[in-house]
């Protein structure tokens, strides 16, 4: 049967959800998960939530799932291990690199890839699974057919989410949120710009980028028989009512294998509902996937009203136990009590006296003992034998009711004790690098001038959709010995597999060695393609052991985090080729969705289309493989000036970043990072590199 997988965002959440049946919850502790903004849990009740799911028979998954950096890798192995010490069953992970070090520092946690790894196929399911991963979190945007395919093949347990908020970017693929106000959503911080008004070929009070959210308890045996080991309910930051509604429903739906009601739709959309939902993702249907949130109903409050008395009352979940109790002359009277799952609780009472007039019966024995009201467990097997005539009091035995209760509480909230290990020491440097190669990617043919192969790049950075036809374009860049590389999409479903491994074989035929991948399960493709590997910007290299995994990867380089600050980047252990974009208009989303087709009511996304804000910022919206969007940020990177910086951070490769340029401006921003023109863009960005992420 399938897990139920419900959010805690506080302590109340915890019962909330473990009330209404959830098989599992999940909630963050410490400072490095991706709702840093929920209340999240002390050390003490962190401890408490732990011991009371243990009780009911709840397991407990702790979200460490952002970036962290080299000073935090500590800190985030602390709170693994306070987890695995109150009997946490799995931890949930982005970074590569903590993953790894997580693996030694304890042992015996079962590791979960967050959808932050943005999981989106059975090559990234079957890479979370080599490093590890017991089960992988899928992306939020794939359907049946695609999810029923990778959990099929995948060694990997597979959990996918079935309610709640649906983000426009792939999880783990947004820096919107960073680079507008430094809150990064890798780092737990999303400022939510997706919820936003835009214009994109509009008014200014559109929505663009304003999904519904997600609803699949309609679909729940098409999930269970493709296979899925848990389905997840979305929605840490919203109240413990909401998990409560939403938690039984989805309980109800499954344990009665039943469709939903009308009634309990409509329930569902009470309590949180942008417009209504959807299915779009998982049917394959996109068609009015967009909506945003209207106004509270006076009855909301009055559903949450309830709700909040139903599971604040008292327990309406229950473990069944076994009970057994004998008294007999000038013995103690003895009980024991067990469970299911093999725990068991022993009780002794006083000697019984003789009866001066009738004697206690096994039915009073029973009855007693049934007395399990306002606890976590119910009777279900109640057996008494007791020779005639003898007496003891209520009190007695119920004394020796509550000491079972209690010893059986005990042992179900005990944790064993955690497997030791330890942290990793940082990986060595390899050689240091004073003259970085300077590399420059481009995005359009119209890029492809003479005039940038003039200006001899080490490598040149093409699109692998963009080579397929264009090889004649490279030979300028070829001729002087630039050395090419593929950059493959960041997002391939594994219907357009075959497409992308078609295309990489031709450019191996035509020369090309190397591929760029923003995606650890793209890794797999390149190679198969028989081409080494460079990685991207999509990996998110935050980290000394994200590189030293990404090292033993088998990569030739690694660009790191543009959500780093350039002090975090020069004191990164580099054990692998590290290099750093700097210049560009840097991509923000990466999205299923076409925004522009949905913005025009027609697929008119060959045309670059233009997204403004309030501020009146613009962000290029482009086309990208497979009929999705990327979306830039408005302003350009621009570090030309800050040549001192970039030499001295260690870095083998910087690299210019062409989006939207003409070929002509391609070739004047390469020449002033090259120190040959005084170029600089009218409006320009730092990024992040000066000023950090929260």
């Amino acid at each position: 049967m399938l897990e139920l997988l419900s959010p805690a965002g506080s302590p109340e959440g915890v019962i909330a959800a473990v009330q209404n049946g959830a098989d599992a919850v999940y909630l963050g502790f410490g400072d490095y998960n991706a709702r840093r903004g929920a209340k999240n849990f002390t050390q003490e009740e962190f401890e408490k939530a732990v011991r009371y799911c243990r009780v009911r028979g709840c397991k407990v998954y702790v979200t460490l799932n952002t970036l962290v950096n080299d000073r935090e890798i500590e800190q985030a192995v602390r709170c693994a291990r306070i987890a695995a010490k109150y009997g946490a069953d799995a931890i949930l992970v982005q970074d590569l690199g903590l993953a790894s070090v997580l693996r030694r520092a304890v042992p015996d946690m079962p590791l979960h890839a967050s959808t932050q790894m943005t999981i989106h196929n059975l090559a990234g399911a079957e890479a979370a699974a080599e490093m590890g991963m017991k089960r992988v979190v899928l992306s939020r945007e794939l359907s049946l057919e695609q999810i029923r395919f990778i959990t099929k093949n995948c060694s990997a347990e597979t959990e996918i989410f079935v309610h709640g908020a649906l983000c426009f970017c792939y999880s783990g693929q947004c820096y919107m949120s960073s680079l507008i106000g430094r809150r990064s959503g890798n780092r737990g911080m999303c400022a939510q710009p997706c919820r936003m008004q835009y214009s994109l070929g509009g008014r200014m009070d559109d929505y663009p980028l304003s999904l519904k959210d997600n609803c699949l308890v309609e679909h729940l045996k098409e999930i269970e028989d493709a296979g899925v080991a848990c389905i997840k309910i979305e929605g840490r930051m919203k109240r413990p009512e909401y998990t409560a509604i939403v938690t039984d429903i989805y309980h109800r739906a499954l344990k009665e294998n039943r469709m939903p009601t009308p009634e309990e739709i409509e329930m569902l959309e009470e309590a949180f509902s942008r417009n209504g939902f959807t299915q779009g993702y998982f049917t394959g249907d996109h068609e009015g996937m967009f909506g945003v949130r209207g106004e509270p109903s006076p009855d909301t409050e009055k559903l949450f009203a309830a709700t909040r008395k139903a599971y604040g009352d008292g327990e309406m979940r229950r473990v069944p136990i076994h009970i057994y109790t004998v008294m007999q002359k000038e013995q103690n009277i003895r009980a024991i009590a067990f469970d299911d799952e093999g725990h068991k609780a022993t009780a002794e009472g006083p000697v019984p006296e003789k009866a001066n007039r009738q004697g206690i019966t096994e039915a009073f024995l029973l009855e007693q003992m049934y007395k399990t009201g306002g606890t976590p467990f119910h009777v279900v097997d109640n057996q008494a034998q007791t020779d005639p005539g003898l007496y003891i009091s209520a009190a007695a035995v119920n004394e020796m009711r509550r000491t079972l209760i209690t010893s059986l509480t005990e042992q179900r909230a005990s944790a064993p004790v955690p497997a030791g290990g330890s942290i990793p020491a940082l990986p060595k440097n390899i050689a240091a690098v004073t003259d970085p190669k300077v590399i420059f990617q481009v995005r359009t043919e119209d890029q492809l001038t003479e005039e940038l192969a003039e200006l001899n790049p080490a490598y040149l950075y093409v699109p692998l959709t963009l080579l397929h036809g264009h090889f004649d374009l490279l030979k300028p860049f070829t001729d002087r010995g630039t050395g090419i590389v593929a950059v493959m999409p960041r997002i391939i479903s594994d219907n357009q597999v075959q497409d992308i491994m078609n295309m990489l074989r031709e450019a191996r035929e035509k020369g090309i060695r190397e591929a760029l991948v923003g995606n650890l399960g793209h890794v797999f493709y390149a190679r198969s393609a028989g081409m080494e590997v460079r990685g991207d910007f999509g990996l998110n290299a935050f980290n000394s052991f994200t590189l030293e995994v990404l090292r033993e990867a088998g990569l030739l380089s690694v660009t790191a985090s543009f959500e780093l600050r350039i002090a975090q980047i020069r004191d990164l252990a580099k054990p692998v080729n590290t290099e750093m974009i700097v210049y560009g208009r840097l991509p923000v989303m990466v999205s299923e969705q076409c925004a522009i087709r949905e913005s025009a009511g027609r697929c008119a996304c060959q045309t670059p289309g233009q997204l403004t804000d309030r501020m009146g910022s613009m962000f290029p919206v482009v086309k990208e493989y497979g009929c999705r969007n990327v979306i830039y940020n408005a302003h350009k990177l621009y570090l030309a000036d800050k040549k001192e910086d970039l030499l001295s951070s260690g870095l083998w490769g910087i690299r210019l970043l062409f989006s939207t340029e003409s070929g002509r401006e391609c070739a004047e921003v390469a020449r002033g990072y090259l120190g040959l023109s005084a170029y600089r863009p009218n409006v320009l960005t730092r990024g992040l590199y000066y000023r950090g992420v929260d």
